[in-house]
């Protein structure tokens, strides 16, 4: 028994000391933000009631790529969204693979203490989109019917423990 608690102690601080060095829209963040979309019933299961997860011109899935813009020389991350089951699901979150079509997908983009701002609640979307701390190409009227669950998605970047002291 002292061996197995031993090794949890040893466990848990490895699984947090490796989630603290995931930086802040690194492929490994990708990841871990697609886990947490599928934990989040807003995104899950609203995303797909309201028609967004559809929307995606017949490809299967919809495209949101990502940046910090003080991080100019970082590559840009992708989450891909797809119907499943009737739950809009991340099916894959890392480097980019995907061409764009900003009729249906998303890039966007923040400052580093933007991005910090908006994970911690400090505001929503329609605030940080007024006051152009959030950058948004694509199609802003279906994100404008889907406030709710977009303020959720922006929530992700405080849930998914990561630095943001250097760039990925």
């Amino acid at each position: 028994m002292k061996r197995w608690w031993m090794g949890s102690v040893v466990t848990l601080f490895w699984v947090t000391a490796a989630s603290a060095e995931t930086v802040m829209m690194s492929t490994e963040w990708a990841t871990q933000a697609c886990a947490a979309w599928n934990a989040e019933p807003m995104l899950t299961d609203e995303l797909a009631a309201s028609g967004w997860v559809a929307n995606n011109k017949d490809r299967g899935q919809k495209i949101i790529q990502l940046y910090r813009t003080d991080c100019a020389d970082s590559p840009r991350v992708e989450l891909k969204i797809a119907d499943q089951d009737g739950k809009a699901m991340c099916v894959y979150g890392g480097g980019v693979e995907t061409e764009l079509d900003l009729d249906v997908d998303y890039i966007m983009h923040a400052k580093t203490s933007r991005w910090v701002e908006m994970g911690n609640n400090e505001y929503g979307p329609m605030w940080a989109m007024m006051t152009f701390r959030l950058k948004f190409s694509g199609p802003k009227f279906e994100a404008m019917n889907n406030m709710d669950p977009f303020k959720q998605f922006l929530l992700l970047v405080g849930k998914v423990p990561s630095v943001a002291d250097r760039c990925p």
